[in-house]
């Protein structure tokens, strides 16, 4: 069994993405998994990056008050699932915040001092996870590029060590489905959840 971070972003507690968390909560539950859930609008996050936190960025995290909020659960967990709508094209700007404020220097990665490729850090995350909803269908989001995909199984898992293994599960045309392909849906992410390691 292993410590899974679930990291929710929706501003609406009516939404299918609100139903989506519990799905996941429940699913990673009922395996026996130890869930941590954070609810990025329920905490009262701020995701805009202050002139000071850029320019610091390469500084000790422990002078980042968004880093050490989060830092610990991110060196402690195993899997990190988050849960969150795709608008424009990637993640809601709270998501995106969350990343840049929190997945800093000393935390997912080290900035070499003269240069170079930065050296991964949370090699205990050995699974990410996303789920999302699009309102568009796959073609679409094909044709955009997918750069939420991209930034989840490409730059996140960077940070995570070559073992970490990434799972897109996502929902294209949501604005037009139905209550069946809605529950289709959270029925897949229950099986996907369930015999995730």
């Amino acid at each position: 069994m292993v410590r899974a971070l679930v990291v929710y972003c929706h501003p609406c507690e009516e939404s299918f993405v609100a139903v989506v968390r519990e799905c996941v909560v429940t699913a990673l539950a009922d395996a026996g998994h130890t869930v941590d859930l954070v609810d990025l609008y329920a905490d009262g996050f701020d995701p805009r990056l202050s002139a000071q936190e850029h320019t610091d960025h390469r500084a000790d995290p422990s002078t980042k008050p968004a880093a050490l909020v989060y830092a610990d659960r991110l060196r402690q967990c195993e899997m990190i699932v988050l849960v969150y709508p795709t608008w424009w094209g990637g993640q809601p700007a709270m998501l995106k915040g969350w990343l840049e404020r929190t997945w800093v220097n000393g935390v997912s990665s080290q900035l070499p001092a003269g240069g170079g490729p930065p050296k991964a850090l949370l090699h205990n995350v050995r699974r990410i996870v996303a789920v999302t909803t699009h309102g568009s269908s796959k073609w679409i989001n094909a044709v955009e590029g997918e750069g939420g995909k991209r930034t989840v199984t490409r730059a996140m898992r960077a940070s995570c060590g070559w073992r970490c293994r990434t799972r897109w599960l996502a929902m294209y045309g949501v604005d037009a489905s139905t209550p069946a392909q809605r529950q289709q849906f959270l029925d897949q992410i229950s099986r996907q959840l369930r015999r995730a390691r």
